[in-house]
């Protein structure tokens, strides 16, 4: 049993200074959503363009695409911008009273994040890792705190998503859950609180359900068109499932479904070989501006951290 340092956010623990790592699509959706909720986000990636790309698609969004936030009358986009630190540095980390982490779903990634999040932020903060895989309990372990160690799933684009799939880890403590289901209400969402198991609810079904699509495509049962009109015009889908993969990352798909075969041993879990081609070809989805389909311009830049 790791050594905790037992100290649970309680009820009055204040939720001012957000950290969150990573600047890619989630990340940006995540900072995005904090700002607009009034909280103050310090948002970190190791690269400068990568930042500077997440700044011009925060600012794209609350200009351009009012859709993406429900609230009217809001406030406006530079007041939001102005609540969100761009940095490439852990330091600013040293304030932040949660923090929401993206990074790419690799758990030698990841697991180089938490020790140095321990080390700087402050005895308080909980960690809420927005994987759609790997086990809290284990990320809970590359920690001092795993009682403050918690799944946070986000869904895309995140603003427009009022549920968020919350996990709790062997370690996690209910005061944690407690003060996370009060930072998501601060963010105008509710958490359904799951247990731990790798892939929680939905991405243990969502990940086999894209990766049989693209195995029939690759088998030549239908083309990714067909395959996601039955998706949306038989069940009612407001997306099929290849055109789901192309909007969450042909390369996110890939790495979940290699946690979840090294998690379960299960060979349902085995990637499609085409998925693993169209990502060594770069075709990664809509953040490259190709995937089955094509989307013209490329999303804000990829991650450097997520």
């Amino acid at each position: 049993m790791p050594d905790i340092e037992q100290s649970d956010p309680g009820p009055s623990t204040p939720l001012r200074t957000i950290g969150v790592v990573g600047a890619g699509v989630m990340g940006v959706g995540v900072a995005q959503n904090l700002a607009q909720t009034g909280h103050r986000v310090v948002l970190l990636d190791l690269s400068d363009h990568v930042l500077a790309a997440a700044r011009a698609e925060i600012e794209r969004n609350l200009r351009f695409h009012g859709f993406f936030t429900k609230q009217k009358g809001g406030p406006p986009p530079a007041e939001v911008l102005e609540r969100i630190t761009f940095t490439t540095g852990y330091a600013p980390f040293a304030d932040a009273d949660f923090v929401v982490e993206n990074a790419t779903e690799k758990v030698a990634v990841k697991q180089g994040i938490y020790p140095v999040l321990d080390e700087v932020c402050p005895p308080h903060a909980c960690f809420a890792a927005n994987t759609s895989c790997i086990s809290i309990t284990r990320i809970g372990g590359w920690t001092r705190r795993p009682d403050r160690v918690l799944g946070m799933h986000f869904m895309n684009p995140v603003p427009l998503k009022p549920v968020v799939e919350t996990i709790r880890g062997f370690y996690t403590s209910q005061g944690t859950i407690d003060t996370a289901l009060r930072f998501l209400g601060q963010m105008g969402k509710e958490g359904i609180v799951v247990n731990d198991l790798p892939g929680f609810v939905s991405n243990r079904v969502l990940m086999l359900t894209i990766n049989e699509a693209i195995w029939e495509v690759m088998d030549g049962v239908a083309s990714a068109e067909d395959i996601d009109r039955i998706f949306v015009t038989c069940f009612g889908h407001k997306m099929g499932p290849i055109a789901t993969g192309d909007l969450i990352g042909l390369d996110t798909i890939l790495y979940s479904l290699e946690v979840l075969y090294d998690s379960y041993n299960d060979p349902k879990f085995r990637p499609c070989p085409l998925l693993r081609k169209m990502v060594d070809a770069g075709l990664h989805g809509r953040k490259t501006g190709r995937g089955f389909f094509d989307y013209g311009v490329p999303a804000a830049g990829a991650s450097a951290a997520a």
